[in-house]
């Protein structure tokens, strides 16, 4: 036989169970500006009809109920959402630090302007022609060894500039790896938090919101994966359990665990090898080959490596920084040795003027145009190649103007131009090897600056695509997890109304328990 006071205890229950929503609603809405909160909600089970299925059961037509019940609190999450939205979040990571990376070598090469590399060796290129026009001019001497020294000074500006950069990437690299570490270790620190809890039979919702911020955050470095283990005791069947977090290539070939319910593996980067460059990654006790790490994946981390460089597989140094400085020590290096060969191929004023001068041995006496500063006496022949755009120098003897030789020996005359008409075509038209296949000095510069600008607009345009699409998915997600004052409002009020009804309810009962305990039993009153 059901109880009297039944309707007292459904009615208590629809109370307890609407204060506990409204309760969640003022939480969801005092969270409305929290980054990385989930909006929450209450689910509602029918408590167990009565009466309870059984032999000896009362009699009675069907179940009747007996009220409602909080069954737990959960968080509104999509994981599919979240998932898209860190792919699209490492790929924003690489692309925004390589696109920052080439912006600022933009700013450096500064091409085309009229103070870069280009407009520099033109001037020095005008200032030869008008030597050319006439060789006794002392004044157009002098322009030539000032515009030379320009040549000098501008290579030797643009590689210390960015090798100044790199080594600013450098540091970024050590940050960046800190912050890889320090996430992954908060990561460990909220799943230590969540197991002492989950075990218990509660959903600590505000626990899994922070752990998912991290995990968002970290995605923007590397590419991982996760998956979820549970925490056994009398976790829920909703429970989330403890994340692993893997470093993972772009078509999960490789996994190498950053998190577990073991611990954490950090994370560190060596570099050694040439010119300094990224050798190798090292996960816990396992080392990943660079170009293991970098054929997968995107994240800010790859973005850095690439500009700032690493060991290929043919062990030597690549990358958008390394292949710059490398261009510009090939450029200078080149330059410099082809024209030093065709100046010492020509004569000075002093030689022509000297009785005594023999033709047949100008070589050993001709000075040459430019050196190398930290081996000023030494052939370029002899010097080494990296590091030359930062060492290229004016000679000594280029101090003197008469030691510009403009005469060619087919012709020793005060007013041959035949040796300086050479070194000017040195740099428009005159053929080298630059690169794989020969060019002039103007039309393999160009291809190079070429280059450096379709890579940094290839970066800027995928930059702005990735941004569209995580903003698109991060738009979706919010559209599932975010809290919108306005709904919670109406739940304000649905959960405020279920309650008065509730407490009508009991008013209901007391009134009907009124007249049983005091009005029954009273014929004629």
């Amino acid at each position: 036989m059901r109880s009297t006071f039944m309707g007292l205890e459904t009615a208590k229950r629809g109370m307890y169970t609407q204060q506990g929503a409204l309760y969640t609603t003022g939480h969801n809405i005092s969270n409305a500006n929290t980054p990385g909160y989930s909006r929450q909600r209450v689910n509602f089970n029918p408590t167990e009809a009565f009466p309870s299925p059984g032999f000896n059961s009362p009699k009675i037509p069907g179940q009747l109920g007996t009220g409602v019940e909080a069954g737990s609190i959960q968080r509104v999450r999509d994981s599919f959402l979240d998932l898209q939205y860190r792919n699209e979040n490492n790929k924003l990571g690489y692309w925004e630090n390589k696109m920052e990376s080439m912006q600022k070598m933009e700013e450096i090469m500064n091409e085309p302007s009229e103070s870069g590399l280009s407009s520099t060796m033109d001037s020095f290129w005008k200032s030869l022609q008008d030597l050319a026009s006439d060789t006794s001019n002392t004044g157009a001497r002098s322009v030539v060894i000032q515009r030379g020294k320009a040549v000098a000074e501008t290579f030797n500006y643009l590689s210390t500039s960015l090798t100044s950069v790199r080594k600013d990437l450098q540091n970024e690299l050590a940050v960046t790896e800190k912050q890889i570490n320090s996430l992954t270790r908060q990561i460990d620190q909220v799943n230590k938090q969540i197991a002492e809890v989950e075990p218990h039979g509660y959903l600590p919702n505000d626990l899994y919101d922070e752990r998912d911020r991290l995990l968002d955050q970290l995605s923007t470095l590397v590419p991982i994966k996760t998956s979820y283990q549970s925490n056994g005791g009398a976790s829920s069947a909703i429970a989330e359990g403890s994340v692993s977090v893997n470093l993972v290539g772009k078509d999960g070939d490789f996994a190498i665990k950053l998190v577990d319910k073991a611990g954490v593996n950090e994370l560190s980067l060596s570099i050694k090898g040439p010119q300094e460059s990224v050798d190798s990654v090292k996960i816990g006790n396992q080392t990943l080959d660079i170009n293991s790490f970098l054929s997968q994946g995107e994240g800010k981390l790859r973005g850095l490596i690439d500009s700032y460089g690493y060991t290929n597989k043919d062990g030597k140094a690549t990358g958008s920084y390394v292949a710059m400085l490398d261009e510009l020590d090939n450029m200078a290096y080149v330059f410099a040795k082809a024209f030093n060969e065709q100046h010492q191929q020509g004569l000075t004023v002093a030689q022509m003027e000297d009785p005594n001068f023999d033709p047949e041995n100008f070589e050993s006496t001709t000075p040459k145009f430019f050196k190398d500063g930290k081996a000023p006496g030494a052939d370029l022949e002899d010097v080494n190649k990296e590091g030359f755009a930062q060492r290229i120098q004016i000679a000594d003897e280029m101090s003197n103007p008469d030691n510009i030789a403009t005469a060619g020996t087919g012709n020793p005359t005060a007013g041959d131009t035949s040796n300086v008409q050479k070194l000017a075509d040195l740099i428009t038209t005159t053929k080298l090897p630059y690169g794989e296949k020969e060019s002039s000095f103007q039309g393999h510069f160009e291809s190079v600056i070429g280059k450096m600008a379709v890579e940094s607009q290839e970066s800027v345009k995928l930059t702005k695509n990735s941004n569209v699409l995580r903003s698109s998915v991060d738009e979706r997600r919010m559209s599932v997890s975010g809290v919108s004052l306005d709904e919670e409002m109406t739940d304000m009020i649905k959960f405020q109304h279920a309650y008065n009804a509730s407490a009508r309810m009991i008013t209901l009962q007391d009134e009907m328990l009124d007249k049983i305990i005091n009005g029954m039993g009273t014929v004629g009153r």
